[in-house]
């Protein structure tokens, strides 16, 4: 029984560690697909990320968000 007991402890514990590792990484992940999301449609727009930014290649001016990317659907302008 305490055999049992004690496998029965650590599949608990594990299954804790897993959920909170999942926790952890899953902001993560997440923030760093959506920039590469917006760096992808800024490039696609004709410009080039910088610094958290879009860029246009042509004048070198931030470019509106919202000529290349929108926000509300996750996707290219």
């Amino acid at each position: 029984m305490k055999e049992a007991a004690g496998e029965a402890n650590m599949t608990v514990v594990t299954i804790v560690l897993i959920a909170a590792v999942v926790a952890v990484a899953t902001p993560i992940i997440t923030s760093v697909v959506a920039g590469m999301g917006k760096k992808s449609c800024c490039q696609g727009a004709g410009g080039y990320w910088k610094n958290n930014q879009c860029l246009d290649a042509n004048t070198n001016n931030v470019m509106n968000e919202s000529t290349y990317y929108n926000s509300s659907t996750k996707q290219c302008a």
